[in-house]
Order: C-alpha cells, then sequence, then structure tokens
C-alpha cells in the first residue's frame, strides 16, 4: 500500500529539517574546534609566512627581499586561563611531559620550556578589571589589586607586613621574614655591623650589586635604592608563586630563579654582595653546592649576609645546623666579619692565598683549569671553588672604581675579551646619542614617570643601560647566549642582567616591562633559524598594556614586522625612522618605535 502524498511530504520534510539541524550541528562544532584549536594550537613558525629562501642575509651585507604576501590579519587571544602564563615555568606543562625531577633538588621550579609543538599561539589577555599600572616611585608602596588579584600572601604573610590588602589597592610596608619593622632600619643594621661611614651600605660606592635570594616581594631591594645598590631579587614560582609578580608591578628588579641544579645565569664575580633572608634553602646539601654556587658569582670580598634562625637559635637541631655550615664555610676560606642577633655576615677571600693553604684533600676542592667560571647557561653547578684568576690574584680585588665612575670607565674585564678601551668608550658615546634620539622620537607620546621597568634584549656591554641611568628605571639587560660573556662587562659597570636564548620565553610574568629595546635581535634569531612571530608573541607577553617597543634591525626585517603590527595589537602609536650611520650599524638600517594598545 503506497503512502498518501501528504504522509510522503512530511516524511520528506522530516528528512530534510533533520539534515539541516546535522548540518548546522557540524559547522557549530566545527567552529568551536577551530576556535579552541587557534586558542591552544601550537605556534606558528616563521615559514608559514615567511619563505627563509626570500630574505636570507647574506655575507657582506647582501640580502633578499622580505616575502611581501603576508597574511596574518590577527592573533588569536588566549583563554583567562592563561592570563599569568610563565611558558618555561608551566606546572601544567610539567604535568603533560611527565618529566622525573627530583623535587628535593628543586628541579620542577628550573626552566622547563615547551616543545615547539606545545607552544601557545595567541595574546595573553591580562586580567579582568586591568589598569594601567601606578607609576613610580608611588608603585613602590602600592599596586592595584586588580592587576595581581592575589591576596593570599597578605594573609600568610600578615605577621611579618610584606603586604596590606587595603580597598582596590595593595599596600607594601616595607616588612619582610626577618625584618617586621621595615627594610630600611634591617639594612642600616646591616651597614652598622659592617662598620660602613654613616650607616650607609653602599660604602662610599663600593657596594653596589646585590642578589637577594628568596626575596619574597623584594622590599629589601626596594629600599636598596636609595642607597644606590641595585638588587636582583629572586625567588621561584612557588607556593608564594606571585611574590616576583608583586615585585615587578612594584617597579622593582626581580625576576623569576632558584638555587637547584643548575647555575643561575649570572658570570662569575657579579655581585658585592648576596643576602638571605630566611629564604629556607638547605645550605649543606650535595657538598655545599649551593654555597659555592654563590662563592662563584660574589666578587673578592663580597659578603654573605644571612638571617635565620640557625644563625641563632639555641635549640639542638639549629646549633647542628650552625655547627656545620660554619665548617663548610671556613673550608671555603669565607670569615665571619659581624653577628649579631640573627643575623650573620660571612666575607670571601680577596686572594688564593687561604685556598692554597688547605690541607691536601679538603674539600670542596678547587674547580678544574679547564671549568669556565662565566658559563652560566644551562651549565650544571659544580661543588667546587672558583679560584680567582692570577690578575685578580695578584691585584687582591676586583679593581672596579666606586659607583658610579665604574659605569663609564672601561673595566679591566675587557682584556679579557679582546675589547680595547677605546671600542668600550666608543660603544658607551653611541648608545647615549642613540638614547637621546629615540626619546626625541617618543617625546609627543611619553610623560616623564612613563617608564619603570625596561628590558634591553640584545644589551651588548649595557651602553643602552647606561643612558639612562640618570632617570627614574631600571633596566633588565639580556645578554644573548652565544654573547654570554659580554654580561660581566654589564655587571662590572654596576647595572644588572641575564644571559638568555631568545628561542625560548623569559622567565617573568605577562605584562613585567614598560618598554623593550631590541637592537639587530631578530637578525641574531634569524641566524639560529627561529622564529619571528614566537618572538614577537613573546615580547607582546611580557609587554605592558600601553608599553613601547624599540626594534633597530635590518630594513626588510623591519618591513616584515610592520605588517604583523595590527595583529599584534602593537598599533595605537607607531614612529619610524633611517637612522644615520655610525660604527655599530651594519648596513641600512631602520628604527621603528610602537606602543601596544590597552
Amino acid at each position: 500500500m503506497k503512502p498518501r502524498k501528504e504522509e510522503s511530504r512530511g516524511f520528506g520534510l522530516s528528512q530534510k529539517l533533520f539534515s539541516y539541524l546535522l548540518i548546522a550541528s557540524v559547522i557549530c562544532l566545527s567552529l568551536l574546534c577551530l576556535f579552541y584549536g587557534t586558542t591552544f594550537a601550537p605556534s606558528l613558525r616563521r615559514s608559514d609566512h615567511y619563505d627563509p629562501t626570500s630574505h636570507v642575509i647574506g655575507e657582506g651585507g647582501g640580502r633578499a627581499l622580505l616575502a611581501s604576501n603576508v597574511t596574518v590579519s590577527s592573533f588569536p587571544v588566549c583563554d583567562k586561563r592563561l592570563s599569568e602564563l610563565i611558558p618555561c615555568s608551566d606546572r601544567n606543562l610539567l604535568y603533560q611531559m611527565r618529566l622525573k625531577l627530583n623535587l628535593s633538588l628543586m628541579e620542577h621550579y628550573e626552566r622547563h620550556c615547551p616543545r615547539q609543538s606545545r607552544r601557545y599561539n595567541c595574546l595573553i589577555p591580562p586580567p579582568s578589571g586591568y589598569k594601567v599600572p601606578i607609576r613610580w616611585p608611588a608603585s613602590r608602596d602600592e599596586v592595584w589589586k586588580a592587576n595581581i588579584p592575589h591576596t593570599h600572601l597578605a594573609s600568610e604573610k600578615s605577621d611579618q607586613r610584606w603586604m596590606v590588602v587595603n580597598g582596590d589597592k595593595i599596600n607594601f610596608p616595607g616588612g619582610g621574614t626577618h625584618f617586621h619593622f621595615g627594610a630600611d632600619k634591617y639594612i642600616m643594621q646591616i651597614a652598622q655591623m659592617l662598620r660602613f661611614p654613616k650607616d650607609k651600605l653602599n660604602n662610599k660606592g663600593s657596594i653596589r650589586t646585590v642578589l637577594d635570594i628568596g626575596c619574597g616581594v623584594a622590599s629589601f631591594g626596594a629600599y636598596l635604592l636609595s642607597h644606590d645598590i641595585l638588587a636582583m631579587s629572586l625567588a621561584p614560582n612557588d607556593v608564594h608563586e606571585n611574590q616576583i609578580q608583586f615585585a615587578l608591578e612594584r617597579g622593582i628588579p626581580s625576576t623569576l630563579g632558584v638555587l637547584g641544579t643548575r647555575r643561575l645565569p649570572y658570570p662569575s664575580r657579579s655581585f658585592e654582595m648576596a643576602h638571605c633572608s630566611r629564604c629556607r634553602i638547605d645550605w649543606l646539601q650535595r657538598d655545599g653546592i649551593l654555597m659555592l654556587e654563590l662563592d662563584r658569582v660574589l666578587r673578592p670580598g663580597g659578603y654573605f649576609v644571612y638571617s635565620s634562625p640557625e644563625a641563632y637559635a639555641l635549640d639542638e637541631k639549629n646549633r647542628r645546623i650552625w655547627a656545620e655550615m660554619s665548617d663548610l664555610a671556613k673550608r671555603m676560606c669565607w670569615e665571619i666579619a659581624s653577628k649579631q642577633d640573627q643575623t650573620v655576615i660571612w666575607v670571601k677571600p680577596l686572594n688564593n692565598e687561604c685556598y692554597l693553604k688547605r690541607n691536601i684533600g679538603t674539600l670542596p676542592p678547587i674547580c678544574y683549569q679547564g671549568d669556565d667560571p662565566d658559563a652560566a647557561w644551562n651549565v650544571p653547578m659544580r661543588a667546587c671553588i672558583t679560584p680567582y684568576s692570577k690578575r685578580v690574584d695578584r691585584e687582591m680585588g676586583s679593581e672596579l672604581l666606586p659607583w658610579p665612575r665604574r659605569l663609564t670607565a672601561p673595566p679591566p674585564r675587557l682584556e679579557e675579551l679582546g675589547i680595547s678601551s677605546d671600542k668600550f668608550l666608543k660603544d658607551n658615546d653611541i648608545w647615549h646619542s642613540r638614547r637621546i634620539k629615540y626619546w626625541k622620537q617618543m617625546s609627543p607620546e611619553i610623560q616623564k614617570n612613563s617608564f619603570r621597568n625596561i628590558m634591553d634584549m640584545n644589551a651588548n656591554f649595557g651602553g643602552f643601560a647606561a643612558s639612562l641611568v640618570h632617570m627614574n628605571v631600571w633596566v633588565m639587560n639580556v645578554v644573548p647566549v652565544n654573547k654570554s660573556n659580554n654580561l660581566k662587562i654589564v655587571y662590572d659597570r654596576g647595572l644588572i642582567g641575564t644571559v638568555h636564548d631568545w628561542c625560548e620565553a623569559f622567565s617573568t610574568y605577562p605584562r613585567t616591562y614598560d618598554l623593550l629595546h631590541a637592537w639587530m635581535l631578530f637578525s641574531e634569531i634569524e641566524k639560529q633559524g627561529c622564529s619571528f612571530e614566537d618572538l614577537l608573541l613573546e615580547m607582546d607577553r611580557i609587554l605592558r598594556p600601553l608599553g613601547y617597543v624599540i626594534i633597530r634591525d635590518k630594513a626588510p626585517i623591519i618591513d616584515y614586522i610592520k605588517k604583523l603590527l595590527k595583529a599584534l595589537r602593537w598599533d595605537d602609536w607607531s614612529s619610524e625612522v633611517i637612522p644615520k650611520r655610525d660604527l655599530l650599524s651594519s648596513g641600512e638600517e631602520k628604527v621603528m618605535i610602537v606602543r601596544k594598545k590597552l
């Protein structure tokens, strides 16, 4: 029996309706997959948009034109859950990679960067309600709560006066675990213990760079600034995970790092003083390897200020630890310069005499002759004493002038790099001139307090940072791995910085720098075959909204990056010039200055 005409028509309509619904469902599912796929997709490689055969920079400055068919119109915005992403300190990544890490050695707090297939290809969004950061010097004492919506440290450390929640702001009274009454009084106490003139810890400019280990929210480093002392405040992304984020939001020099299994990313003899206030580090582990790492980065006659119960508590456990630490320090040829209340200050010897007088077989041993004490990128720590060079041993010190004279005087370690004093001085003059021209370009847009945290991504000898020394700013001088020896010159000038490989993400929180300066950096990573897009997305991650980027590079590279400005949302304001040639120029260059949108 045939179905009636009306029934047949109804059946057909039902089939069509079902088909339309099925097609609509597939399209919706595809759109969802596309959205989440781009949000959490691996990073684009340069080859996706940038033909390597079309932009090879040849010998003698010859080059071909960059690809003109750039198709990137926008980069997707990451999920809000990634607003505080630190790619090489991502706990979710560690779980996914199932790395076998030794937690007792703090390996899980060291850098573990994602493979290319696991990188995010998206722009990191700010948290809800994000505001333009409070400007220095007011930011030393207060930040917007919306910018770092984490208040657990305020309650956890309420008795130590780390920070206090006050309405829509978080205030920093200047307290610490061992200086509840304020870092300023604590700093004065240290100066008094060392009998420095006028209770000034800088000791007439002889102490300039300090390493603050386990720094908390970096109040110690904040109050050192008024003493003309620049501290590298260091702490891991641990259970107090936002402490470095607070420090950088305040405008205090600081970075993520840990004393684990690898050397700190600083050359030997970088700091006049190291400081640890209840940093909860087991200094006796692995034959004292962590104290020996401090020894490596301390200058001749450098101090280690240690405030902890081991130095004063009378219970059996702490007395045992103190006895063993004292014995280790003695075998390392450290002497106690002063001991008072909760604090002990050790001083490192000025030459090799003590090391040579030790009994044969005394531990820790002297590092073998082939060990490079300045190698500092992914180099395992070694449980040995770094002896001084013949010159330092003979001169009994670093031969550095007091601050600020050391900033512009050619440092003695130039000789180790084969750099003449004349070349150093010319480099300094050139960067002073370049900085003036940068500021002239930006003058219609910037205000007096527009910048506080600045990063020089390819710092060479620190000339750009030196040109900024009279401003209310600090500069993280980043020296690429292939030029790592230059970092010792940066520190000898009384500046701070770190070694880094720009094919990887930098160890900092998002939105931590007001200005990024990239001199010939894209040309450098091009030689390594690394992605321009990856580097631009990383720069966007660490740049604050309304922050500026200065890119100085070969003209074809600038022209290529210009095509991505809208996709990056760096098109709030821009300026471009072809600068006059100088002694540092390598062929035709352009300078592009851009500002990121809020």
